[in-house]
């Protein structure tokens, strides 16, 4: 995970815990930070989480594989539809 990220969710953290604790000793808050920060960055890294730019080709991929599955959905019941007509001779 990027690094902005962890720091976005280091803050929202620190900002959550309770006043006192988080304003108090300037080095229990910095042990807090550096606890948090690690355990963020080693475990966000461990999740096989994909970017905004994979993900926003993938879906890409997904929409224009959609409307050629939709596409060929109606050929098919155009082909059933004419292959239930009677033949006329």
């Amino acid at each position: 995970m990027e690094i902005p990220r962890v720091e976005e969710l280091l803050r929202s953290l620190m900002q959550g815990l309770p006043p006192g604790l988080a304003s108090g000793a300037s080095g229990l808050r910095e042990d807090l930070e550096n606890n948090f920060r690690a355990v963020l960055r080693a475990n966000l890294g461990k999740l096989d989480l994909a970017g905004r730019d994979e993900f926003d080709a993938q879906r890409k991929v997904l929409e224009r594989t959609r409307a050629r599955l939709e596409a060929l959905e109606q050929r098919v019941a155009e082909l059933e539809a004419a292959a239930a007509r009677p033949i006329d001779r």
